[in-house]
């Protein structure tokens, strides 16, 4: 029995080491996949999910190592990247979070910026996107999710899409975090290579018997909606969609 089994009678040494005491933050790796919500005490209230991005490292590492080509032609230095960080005005990649459920009743759906489908906070599918950020706003792009109703939730899916259909999750690191209404926050990188790709299953949430899991996914694919909703068997008809211009 570790010493830590002493302080906190009940609590399994994988739990307590899956969170970080110094930033109140739980870490989802393939290592330490999944987290109970129940356990956390954190199945009620307002789940809110949040996307954020940046540049990876290696990208500003590559910019700095040109500096000398900068010195001799200095017009470039004028020229955006293809990818910056979520906290400056331009981005050149749109990311979006999105939603599939599955209510106790049967009912599916989504909820994401593509097609306008906002959701329902204090109805069914009690999930609710807040908006579209397309400029990569330091805010990200947020769902919330009405836990004081999870008797009605049967699963959730949460994913990210590039909008603009060209891959850049390479060039991305992007960060979703939960933010439960009670406990530590939760946080999942998409820190995988996959140049290809245009979505990413990033996590899901289970009711089962009363407990609701999040448990991670990070699995990239090279289509959209349609194939993710066919890796978890959703069964829902899709079509193209577009957005208005901002």
């Amino acid at each position: 029995m570790a010493f830590w089994d002493n302080l906190f009678p009940g609590r399994t040494a994988s739990q307590f080491d899956s969170g970080s005491a110094a930033s109140n933050t739980i870490d989802l790796t393939k290592r330490r996949p999944s987290v109970s919500l129940t356990k956390q005490g954190a199945a009620t209230g307002n789940l809110r999910v949040n996307l954020s991005w940046r540049m990876r490292t290696s990208d500003l590492e590559g910019r700095s190592r040109q500096s000398g080509r900068l010195l001799r032609n200095p017009s470039q230095l004028f020229k955006p990247e293809v990818v910056q960080a979520h906290t400056q005005g331009m981005v050149n990649v749109d990311l979006d979070l999105g939603c599939l459920y599955e209510l106790a009743d049967g009912s599916k759906g989504v909820v994401q910026p593509l097609g306008g489908f906002f959701g329902d906070l204090n109805g069914a599918p009690y999930v609710k996107l807040s908006g579209d950020d397309r400029f990569g706003g330091s805010s990200g792009e947020t769902i919330f999710v009405n836990l004081d109703h999870k008797d009605e939730i049967k699963r959730l899916l949460f994913f990210v899409y590039i909008y603009d259909q060209t891959p850049a999750f390479d060039r991305t690191h992007a960060k979703i975090t939960l933010y439960p209404s009670n406990g530590p926050r939760i946080e999942i990188d998409l820190d995988e290579r996959a140049p290809q790709a245009r979505s990413c299953a990033v996590f899901s949430v289970e009711n089962a018997k009363g407990e609701l899991t999040v448990r991670r996914e990070v699995r990239f694919v090279y289509g959209f909606q349609a194939e993710l909703d066919r890796l978890y068997g959703w069964g829902l008809q899709w079509g193209r969609g577009y957005k208005t211009k901002a």
